[in-house]
């Protein structure tokens, strides 16, 4: 277990009372579930082990509480400990302490008792495990002494103790009357056994963590050489031109034939190579390569000449470029400014270039040179003669390598003529500054909301002529004066004075920062004078709600400063800053800001507060007012992919969850927006559902705040995409507030919310049953007209789900909801028509649904969906058409009706979707049924296509393909009643690969392809192909099967096979 956790678990970097926390990944879970299985069930299978004493005991905060203890416990003080005591000392084997007031520890002194604090637990289960090993990070040493401790390298701590243990017994056979040496010796039996059981669990946990960690993506040692080949041209001794002094190899040169430089028993570690990397502003920086990332390791060792010490100091990054920017001030600012140049290797004192000229995204043509020996381009440096630079400019272009293009620091200059361009641009539109932090192509999407791009092109509004400006505008600009070149008095006074406006006006706001006032404020935030830093926090704070302005600043670098004023003691700083940070990070480029540069560990910092419960004093109101503002800015930052990951290894998922507890609805509200933001990501849903939150949100759904209701709806929406987070919003009595949220029909935001969460949580049919008590399917059937499209995506996508119980689709139909769920067949948001689509076929399951759908021309609007572009809409579309043909009144003639029909289904088998094939198959499954139509089909050529299906998925080795291999087998088997459909099937090589869909450990693709089998089988040559292919053994075994058309089939097709061998019995004797 020792061993698991130390090297394979996955663990929290942050300080400040949330350091030392598992993080919530899915390895972890993974091994989190695996112990909590072992200690589950270790008392029934080893008794005598789960009962021995520990030495010392473990000792965590527990989520029990008294009234939870059931009989054997006894009131000492305000402990409650269990009547059953230790028979060496008296203590007693577990104890539930109060340590503060809503909050308890657990005190275990054997497996057995550790047992049942887990029963106890009840859902909590996994919650106590995680906290547990987090207390006690190497439980082996706690249960079995220190001489068990986990060590590195070989552990010989058993074969020792089995030695003396030998001993032991030799000398009690030697004595007489030895009873106490018995007893020891026993006691270190068990010693030993419990300790062979954790060796076994350890082995299993790191055997499957190394599954799991080897499908992940790792570095390789041609990635490694690449990046350090790029910055190796990137160094040289001059600090203004060259971004590092020198980048090494480490070790004697050698390359091994895998091509790692480390050596082999290092290579067993990961280890790729070691570099030697001396950046201008600090001292030598060495760096280990691993398959897993880049680290920084000791250096060289001491006590061994030439040798490094290869102990990890600090994280592992991705790409080396973020290693040294974390490591060197200077290598990250020049990369930033992009002033580097590029060092070239001269062939004969010149390069041949080749050109090529491309399109960006913009529309502007650039001229991409590449060198002959393709490994970088040349850059001319900046004390060439001017003329030959303007000469050579206007036939060649010259720009850093392409891996440094994607790296987001290209910096390539412009012909003559696109200068040109672009100065006629500038007079029809207003000049933009240079941002301080380029775009880096492996953040431009890494976004996962909406508002990713809605400032990207802001575009800037002002009139013509100043004569139209208010008088504010003026007198503002002579403020900023004052604060230019006054005294630090007059600089108060105007900052005072200039707060006395209406900032919140874009006149004003504008004044600012056409008179150069925003470069100013910014500059007074690294003054040591504190009321000069509030009040120019306080007016950017005003004026950043402005979405030029907060452009503006992230320009100017003033996010950089902001981020390091978080680290300020003054509170009220603190709240000021992470307050602006908060309205400047709505984009895309100041939220990566925000990241690169430490801001999101601080921001996370700030989230560690008192508990909110109790008395306030007000002390403690400011540490929840700044606990507030970081999460504010934490919820502008966390619409970026990178950023949610980061705020999770800053460990913020158990501030949030302690933080979701207050009362106080304007802590909520960015607390909630944050994990509702949050929430897409796999690791933040299994955190709220592990960590309680879920309970929180449901209660919070019953606030009478919209915005904090809307919060909480939206994050169980994206929560419940799995069963254990539905089952619990059921249990906490989450589908009543949600229910009654759908009569809020005026908020739109809060109406798609509140659906979206219905939605989801009616995917369980538990959940199902009570929003039928709730008459849930009315309300939602009300909100069909007259709603925007997020609403109606959502709402459909529930009527879907409720619809598959026979009573609702009822429902559905009396209370009116067939005809504008048809009507939205005509619509062209894809999103809609895959929900619309689904839920008009599940009403189709219902014949007098089906009535209705006809009458309103339904199906022929669900064919004409067969065209659409979206394979989403396709395929479910042709699953909707199923329950359609299966349930019209007159399917065949209907099916005919439509020109183009049956071609346009048959030409959807040549799609690379699979969920369009299986759909597509189901349906021609249905449409075989009527001769006429089959025919038709048939003559479209619909056996090849078939035929080819079986070759492309008959592999068994993907799962997935089950579902496709059903309804392919089930369309061959209603296609063979046709002509000479059965003979085509097997010229076309369709009968082996069904023999091995038999192969499937799913029952219905056996029932499927046993049908087609026996059709198949009708055909002599059919008969030969299938028993060459050893079809007779699984068809034997299928006969004994409970399922009665499974049974009929492979039968009827052995007996087809039996048949043909004893007519050629016959012919051979005659």
């Amino acid at each position: 277990m020792g061993q698991a956790l130390q090297r394979a678990a996955q663990w929290t970097s942050a300080k400040g009372g949330s350091g030392g926390k598992l993080e919530f990944t899915k390895l972890n879970e993974d091994l989190l579930n695996a112990i909590m299985n072992w200690v589950d069930g270790f008392g029934s299978k080893y008794p005598e082990e789960a009962k021995l004493v520990f030495k010392s005991p473990l000792t965590w905060i527990t989520t029990l509480r008294p009234d939870k203890l059931s009989g054997g416990f006894t009131e000492k003080g305000e402990e409650m400990v269990s009547t059953q005591t230790s028979e060496k000392d008296g203590t007693p084997m577990l104890t539930l302490k109060k340590v503060s007031t809503n909050e308890y520890s657990v005190t275990s002194m054997s497996l057995e008792f550790c047992e049942s604090v887990l029963r106890m637990a009840g859902d909590q289960k996994l919650m106590e495990v995680r906290s547990c090993l987090e207390a006690n990070r190497d439980p082996a040493t706690k249960m079995l002494g220190d001489r068990f401790a986990t060590v590195e390298g070989d552990d010989n701590s058993i074969y020792r103790f089995i030695e003396e243990i030998t001993k032991e017994i030799e000398q009690v056979a030697k004595q007489e009357g030895g009873e106490g040496g018995h007893s020891e010796i026993e006691e270190k039996k068990l010693q030993l056994k419990l300790q062979l059981q954790i060796n076994r669990l350890d082995q299993q946990l790191l055997q499957q963590s190394i599954q799991q960690i080897a499908g992940e993506v790792r570095l390789t040692p041609l990635t490694v050489d690449g990046e350090v080949n790029i910055l190796q041209q990137l160094s040289g001794t001059d600090e203004e031109k060259y971004c590092l002094e020198s980048i090494e190899y480490w070790g004697d040169g050698y390359i091994f034939q895998n091509k790692c430089r480390a050596q082999p028993w290092r290579q067993l570690h990961g280890d790729i190579c070691y570099l030697q990397i001396k950046p201008h502003d600090t001292g030598f920086v060495y760096v280990t390569a691993n398959t897993s990332g880049y680290y920084c390791n000791s250096g060289v060792d001491p006590n061994k000449a030439g040798e490094l010490d290869y102990t990890k100091q600090g994280d592992s990054y991705r790409e080396l470029v973020t290693l040294l920017k974390e490591k060197s001030p200077k290598f990250s600012e020049m990369i930033e400014k992009q002033a580097f140049a590029l060092k070239v290797k001269e062939k004969d004192d010149s390069m041949l270039i080749q050109k090529e000229t491309k399109q960006d995204q913009d529309g502007d043509d650039y001229n991409r040179e590449k060198s002959q020996d393709h490994k970088l381009t040349k850059e001319y440096s900046k004390d060439k003669d001017t003329k030959q630079k303007s000469k050579s400019q206007k036939k060649k272009k010259l720009e850093p390598s392409l891996k440094w293009r994607a790296l987001g620091m290209e910096e390539y200059k412009e012909s003559e003529r696109e200068k040109e361009k672009k100065v006629v641009k500038k007079k029809q539109a207003p000049s933009r500054m240079k941002s301080k932090t380029p775009i880096e192509a492996e953040d431009s999407f890494s976004e996962s909301s909406s508002e990713s791009e809605e400032e990207e092109e802001a575009v800037e509004r002002r009139s013509e002529t100043n004569a139209d400006l208010p008088s504010e505008y003026w007198q503002i600009q002579k403020l900023v004066k004052y604060l230019k070149g006054g005294n630090q008095t007059a600089t108060i006074i105007a900052l005072c004075s200039m707060r006395d406006f209406n900032l919140a006006q874009e006149t004003c706001q504008l004044a600012i920062r056409d008179v150069g006032g925003l470069e100013v404020l910014i500059n007074l935030l690294d003054t040591e004078e504190i009321k000069c830093k509030i009040g120019s926090l306080k007016i950017l704070k005003e004026i950043s709600r402005n979405i030029q302005i907060r452009r503006a600043i992230a320009d100017l670098g003033g996010l950089q400063t902001m981020v390091k004023i978080l680290r300020d003691p003054d509170k009220d700083l603190k709240c000021l800053a992470a307050e602006t940070i908060a309205n400047v990070a709505k984009f895309r480029r100041a939220r990566r800001t925000v990241r690169q540069h430490g801001g999101i560990k601080k921001l996370v910092g700030l989230l560690d507060c008192a508990p909110l419960t109790g008395h306030m004093t007000p002390e403690l109101e400011r540490d929840v007012q700044v606990a507030r503002c970081g999460a504010l800015a934490l919820w502008s930052c966390s619409k970026s992919t990178k950023n949610k990951e980061a705020m999770r290894k800053a460990g913020a998922i158990p501030l949030l969850a302690k933080l979701l507890k207050s009362t106080h609805e304007d802590m909520l509200i960015p607390v909630v927006g944050t994990l509702q933001e949050c929430a897409s990501e796999p690791s933040y849903r299994l955190a709220i559902r592990t960590e309680g939150m879920i309970e929180d949100l449901v209660k919070n759904l019953k606030s009478a705040d919209p915005e904090l209701q809307m919060h909480c709806a939206s994050a169980i929406f994206k929560c419940a995409e799995e069963k254990e987070t539905r089952d619990l919003v059921r249990q906490y009595g989450g589908l009543d507030p949600l229910v009654a949220l759908l009569q809020q029909s005026d908020n739109k935001e809060l109406l798609a919310a509140a659906t979206g969460a219905i939605w989801k949580c009616a995917i369980s049919t538990e959940n199902v049953k009570r929003f039928q008590d709730l008459k849930a399917i009315e309300l939602l059937v009300s909100l069909l007209n007259d709603q925007p499209e997020e609403v109606l995506v959502n709402v459909v996508g529930a009527l879907g789900e409720l619809a598959k119980e026979t009573p609702n689709r009822q429902s559905i139909r009396k209370a009116g909801g067939i005809s504008p769920l048809v009507n939205l067949l005509t619509g062209t948001n894809q999103a809609l028509l895959v929900n619309v689509t689904k839920a008009v076929g599940q009403c189709a399951e219902e014949q007098d649904n089906m009535v209705i759908i006809d009458r309103l021309d339904g199906v022929r609007l669900l064919w004409s969906l067969l065209k659409n572009q979206n394979p989403d809409v396709q395929a479910s579309a042709a699953w909707a058409i199923c329950p359609c043909i299966e349930n019209a009144k007159d399917a065949g003639e209907m099916v005919r009706s439509f020109v183009g029909g049956l071609e346009l289904i048959v030409s959807l088998l040549k799609s690379d979707h699979k969920e369009v094939l299986a759909s597509v198959c189901a349906a021609i499954a249905n449409i075989a049924k009527d001769e006429e139509n089959l025919a038709v089909i048939t003559d479209h050529g619909v056996v090849p296509m078939l035929a080819r299906l079986t070759n492309t998925y008959g592999k068994m080795s993907d799962k997935t393909n089950d579902k496709l291999r059903r309804h392919l087998a089930e369309a061959i088997a209603r296609c063979c009643n046709w002509g000479n459909n059965r003979v085509a099937f097997g010229r076309e090589g369709a009968v082996a690969p069904l023999v091995r869909y038999l192969k499937s450990s799913d029952e219905s693709v056996h029932r499927s392809t046993a049908r087609a089998l026996f059709q198949l089988s009708k055909h002599p040559e059919n008969c030969i192909t299938m028993h060459e292919s050893g079809v007779v053994q699984p068809l034997m075994k299928m006969v004994g099967s409970s399922d009665e058309d499974l049974q009929e089939a492979a039968a009827g097709c052995i007996g087809n096979i039996r048949r043909l061998a004893l007519a050629n019995e016959k012919a051979r004797y005659q």
